[in-house]
This record gives C-alpha cells, sequence and structure tokens, in this order.
C-alpha cells in the first residue's frame, strides 16, 4: 500500500514539473519543480489593473479625435467626403465606418446619395452635386492638411466658375 502511494507521489511530481532545457549546459535535462504560490497570483492581478488606466487613456484620446467626426451629422460626413474624391458605395461605406457607423445611417447611405450627389454611370461612382459646396466647412475635423488644401483646389474651381473659365480661355 505505501508502495501504491510513492508511485502515485512520485506521477503527480513529474506532472507538476518542467524540463528546463538549457543547449551545451550541465544540466540537459533536468526536472525543475514549479510552486505556483497563491500569494503571487494575488499580486500580478493587481499590477495589471495598476498598468491599464495609462491604455484607456490614450484610448480615449485617439477616440476623443476621431469621435468629433462621428458625432457629425451623417449627411455632413458624407458630403464631406465626396468632396475630395468620386467613392464608389462600397469605398464610402467602408471610409465611414472607419470613424464609425451606426445601422440606422448605414440603411440611410443611399437615400443621402441621392440627395447630394450625382452617380456615373460609367464606373458607378459618386461625384459632390455643384449645388453642396457651398455647404462645406474648410476646418472639417476629418480633414488633414493635405485635404484642407486639396478642398480649397475644389472649392475655388466649383465655387467661381466664371473665373476659371475666362483664365481657360486666355491661356488657349
Amino acid at each position: 500500500m505505501t508502495r501504491e502511494r510513492m508511485t502515485q507521489a512520485e506521477e503527480e511530481s513529474r506532472n507538476r514539473s518542467t524540463k528546463v532545457i538549457k543547449p551545451g549546459g550541465p544540466y540537459v535535462g533536468k526536472r525543475v519543480q514549479i510552486r505556483k504560490a497563491p500569494q503571487a497570483i494575488s499580486d500580478t492581478v493587481p499590477e495589471r489593473k495598476r498598468s491599464t488606466p495609462m491604455n484607456p487613456a490614450n484610448t480615449i484620446r485617439k477616440m476623443h479625435s476621431g469621435n468629433s467626426v462621428s458625432q457629425r451629422p451623417y449627411r455632413d460626413r458624407v458630403i464631406h467626403l465626396l468632396a475630395l474624391k468620386a467613392y464608389k458605395k462600397p469605398e464610402l461605406l467602408a471610409r465611414l465606418q472607419k470613424d464609425g457607423v451606426n445601422q440606422k445611417d448605414k440603411n440611410s447611405l443611399g437615400a443621402i446619395l441621392q440627395q447630394v450627389a450625382n452617380l456615373n454611370p460609367k464606373d458607378l461612382s459618386y461625384t459632390l452635386k455643384d449645388y453642396v459646396f457651398k455647404e462645406l466647412q474648410r476646418d472639417w475635423p476629418g480633414y488633414s492638411e493635405t485635404d484642407r488644401q486639396t478642398l480649397d483646389l475644389v472649392l475655388s474651381r466649383k465655387l467661381n466658375p466664371s473665373q476659371n473659365a475666362s483664365t481657360s480661355r486666355s491661356e488657349s
């Protein structure tokens, strides 16, 4: 009976131990027993809790900059994207989802596009209707500096067509 207990104790010991292999070392194949103290487990959990508040701060800061766009009306977000370039509907939806979009807004995209955009039948892309350019804000929070420069060029062409027409006539 004691022999059985010894065998059982040895098997449990083998199951709890880990083989440490050091290449070229004298202790190749030596078994090292790992003991997990209950204090170590309870200490590591508060450590993680103490270190996590830094991550949400960064996340909140990142979300705050993108949040200002996602809090804006969906129609405004659509027109400010279409002002910069022509988009196909799936591309536009993917771009809008980067900033966050709810299901109700996603379902209303078709209706908004009919109001504010023209469909190019050749490549199925949408471009902003001319009258909507007056609603654009140059300081839109979703725009980078490059986007603002692009918008300035587009607006100067769209809002001053007579000046551009006279310039192009005098050049030719």
